[in-house]
Formats: structure tokens, C-alpha cells, sequence
């Protein structure tokens, strides 16, 4: 029966029927919401997942050097996926993420040499015009500023060098980050995080 509420029922309503669950349902009795079930009861609203260690995110994010030119910037096109701690952000970048909530806008400037090390005068190498026509087109011209791509030792991957001279019988190339030595601005807008 409904009671008022002040606990007791109605002058001259004590005799009514019982309130049938069938005719109005949200009356009948549920003892599943009793004071130590409550929260079982309540959708729970959760706040925006946060950014950890290992999270595998959806994003836009441009990357900018010292000029504002930007050398990378998915906001023009699909957002990019990447897992954190797998190696596709810089560490340095991936710290300043750590912490951020799904759907966050933001913008960090990093110092010189923070987001890929300064420059090292040893990834700067000669490399012989033979063995590039053996791993790569034989017929292939290169200038200076041309990317080129080598296999890993392992050929499981790539990776990239920038032609610094050309020689008769060998180029110089910089293996070096091309914003190594740099600042950069790294923009991002987080999509979803897992």
C-alpha cells in the first residue's frame, strides 16, 4: 500500500486494495534497492577516461618545429591510433599526455633536444652508391634532401636517412631525427582512450 508521508496511510483510504505490480509496476515492491543495493540501482556516470603509461589512443596531433611548419598533422585528414610505450611518439611527448582526459585539446612546447635528442655527429655516413643500387632501385637518382629508406639489419623494419652530399662513389646521409636539436609544438586532440 502507499503511505503518506508521514508513514501513515490516508483518513479513509485503510481499506484499498494493494497496489497491483502489473497495473503500476513502479510501485511494486524490489528489494534489490534497499539502502546496501542502492548503488547497483544507479546507472554510474564515469568521468572521461585519463591517459596511463600504456593507453592505446585515438588522436589528432600535429608536430611543428622551431619554424611552425608542421612535419606531421592528421587534424587534415584521419586521426591516427597509437599505443603508448610502443615506441610511435617520442617518450618525451608521450610524459607530456599522461594525465589527459578523453576528448582534451592541447598544446606543449618542448625545448631543443627534448622531443628527439640533439643531433648526433655519428648518424651522419657515407654510404656507397653500390650498396644502395643493391638494397634499393639500381637505376635511382639522388639529391641532396632526398629521404631515403634502408631495411633494419633484422628486415623486420625501416627506417629513414636525409642526403646531406652526394660523390661519385658515395652519398652522405643524416640519420639523424629531422627535428633532432630542434624545439618542436606538439598539438593534440584526444578522440578516445583505452
Amino acid at each position: 500500500m502507499l503511505y503518506s508521508p508521514g508513514g501513515r496511510p490516508p483518513e479513509g483510504r485503510r481499506n484499498d486494495p494493494p497496489l497491483s505490480p502489473e497495473v503500476f509496476p513502479e510501485v511494486s515492491p524490489d528489494l534489490s534497492r534497499t539502502p546496501q543495493n542502492t548503488a547497483r540501482m544507479v546507472p554510474a556516470m564515469t568521468a572521461p577516461a585519463r591517459v596511463q603509461a600504456r593507453s592505446f589512443l585515438t588522436l589528432h596531433y600535429r608536430l611543428a618545429g622551431p619554424d611552425g611548419r608542421a612535419v606531421v598533422d592528421t587534424f587534415v585528414d584521419k586521426p591516427a591510433t597509437l599505443s603508448l610505450g610502443s615506441g610511435q611518439l617520442a617518450p618525451a611527448i608521450e610524459a607530456r599526455l599522461v594525465g589527459l582526459q578523453e576528448g582534451a585539446e592541447a598544446s606543449f612546447e618542448l625545448p631543443a633536444g627534448a622531443a628527439f635528442g640533439q643531433r648526433n655527429p655519428e648518424l651522419l655516413q657515407r654510404v656507397k652508391r653500390l650498396l644502395l643500387r643493391e638494397l634499393g632501385d639500381p637505376d635511382a637518382e639522388y639529391a641532396v634532401g632526398d629521404v631515403v629508406e634502408f631495411p633494419t639489419p633484422d628486415g623486420q623494419g625501416r627506417y629513414a636517412g636525409v642526403v646531406r652530399e652526394c660523390a661519385p662513389d658515395w652519398l652522405m646521409f643524416d640519420f639523424n631525427h629531422p627535428l633532432a636539436g630542434q624545439a618542436v609544438r606538439f598539438d593534440v586532440k584526444l578522440l578516445g582512450v583505452l
